[in-house]
């Protein structure tokens, strides 16, 4: 005679653990500027602005060869997130869209228009040119132009920084494109595993090389990619430089509590196409005009200020001397010499042999 099936039971198998709900960071606020703070944050990227609407000329013109990926319209999260940083301690790494990143970082515009140019006094002796932009001194770690290898390296980053102890926090961006490498999943594994201090930046400007995140990716809400390795993810808005601050504060409070990695999505938009080659006929014009009239970080926070008290006069004159300074750095690097020949032959190894 069959016996009887077993009462079901409400404990799960030994196999699935009863997790408990996981903790998560809490809700980003829009981070509080003081008027000072907001002019600076206006600053910073308008800056970058017109530096890469001058970099988009050079490129025209022939002074600048290669690739080169312009950031405008994506000003407010490197300036947002990067403002929030230790500069002593705090390491950056991105992809080949790197200009608005070293910008941010406050390093100086002459040396990495020379280095567009490849002249032996850019940042990286004329050697990397617009995609493989680096500085140990400030801890700018690339300009990568694999898509995506720059997740593995900040991994690597934030591991050097867990290991000395320094205190240190890596931010790695990436854009919509690169979430979908391998590379980055392993990197997410490692990191949670090792509860390593690393913010994962994605940059959603929609379209990656020019495939729309919604056609180009199954989960296109892409702060939920790190879910299956229990790593939190926010989302974001990238066009308001003052939630991307608070989200940056929000994402550092959790790592520097080592809690481990965090995933920012941060939602942006590229005006230009994905490089000076890239006519971009996947979308309207309509669609990016749409986005400057409603969205422009620059604009936002313009508004924001002229609320405050600032005059026509006084923006009239940060953009004077915006436009002076980005002139200087093109005269600089269409001037200064290009690298001896020899140089050819240095920089290839870390040692000599």
């Amino acid at each position: 005679m069959a016996k009887a099936p077993a009462p079901a039971s409400s404990e799960p198998p030994p196999y699935l653990p009863n997790l408990p709900n996981r903790e998560r960071p809490a809700e980003p606020q829009p981070f509080a500027a003081t008027k000072d703070q907001l002019l600076d944050f206006y600053k910073q990227m308008l800056l970058i602005r017109r530096f890469e609407e001058k970099a988009g000329q050079l490129y025209g013109l022939g002074f600048i060869g290669g690739f080169c990926h312009l950031y405008i319209g994506q000003e407010a999260v490197a300036v947002g997130l990067q403002s929030a940083l230790d500069n002593d301690k705090d390491s950056v790494i991105t992809g080949y869209r790197d200009h608005g990143h070293m910008l941010a970082y406050g390093i100086d515009p002459k040396l990495i228009m020379a280095e567009l140019t490849g002249r032996a006094a850019g940042i990286s002796k004329g050697k990397g040119g617009s995609m493989h932009m680096f500085s140990t001194e400030h801890k700018f770690y690339g300009g990568h132009g694999i898509v995506g290898a720059q997740v593995s390296l900040g991994t690597g980053l934030a591991f050097g920084h867990k290991y000395t102890g320094d205190g240190g926090v890596c931010l790695a961006y990436f854009g919509d494109g690169a979430a979908n490498q391998g590379q980055v999943y392993e990197s997410f594994n490692m990191a949670e595993l090792w509860k390593l201090p690393i913010i994962f930046v994605i940059e959603n400007n929609q379209y990656a090389m020019g495939t729309s995140v919604n056609r180009a990716s199954a989960e296109d809400q892409l702060y939920r990619r790190g879910e299956s390795f229990r790593i939190p993810g926010i989302q974001v808005d990238g066009m308001d430089v003052l939630a991307c601050r608070g989200a940056a504060e929000t994402a550092l409070d959790w790592v520097r509590a080592g809690k481990g990695p965090v995933i920012l999505e941060m939602k942006t938009y590229r005006y230009r196409g994905h490089s000076m080659s890239d006519p971009a006929k996947y979308r309207s014009r309509d669609e990016v005009q749409a986005v400057r009239d409603k969205s422009d970080p620059i604009e936002h926070v313009k508004k924001l200020l002229e609320e405050q008290g600032v005059s026509a006069d006084e923006f009239k004159s940060v953009e004077q001397a915006i436009r002076k300074q980005v002139n200087e750095a093109a005269d600089f690097a269409e001037q200064t010499p290009e690298p001896e020949a020899a140089e050819l032959y240095t920089d290839v190894l870390v040692e000599r042999y």
